[in-house]
């Protein structure tokens, strides 16, 4: 998992979004987190189908191995 932070007064833009991605190129985790403190966004990627989804909630430590064979 990555997990960005940024300043409460900076949006999360495509580009903030886009910023995560770029280090996950060399990392290859499943999930990538986003937040400015006020809001989260949470994606899962799933490398066999070369696709991600973002998720209502942030896992919980604890399922994040058993989600790992989707």
């Amino acid at each position: 998992m990555i997990v960005e932070y940024k300043s409460p007064d900076v949006p999360i833009t495509q580009a903030v979004f886009e910023q995560i991605v770029r280090y996950n190129m060399c990392l290859k985790v499943h999930y990538l987190i986003v937040s400015n403190g006020m809001h989260h966004y949470c994606c899962q990627i799933d490398y066999n189908k070369q696709s991600y989804s973002f998720l209502k909630e942030i896992p919980e430590y604890n399922s994040l191995e058993e989600n790992l064979s989707l």
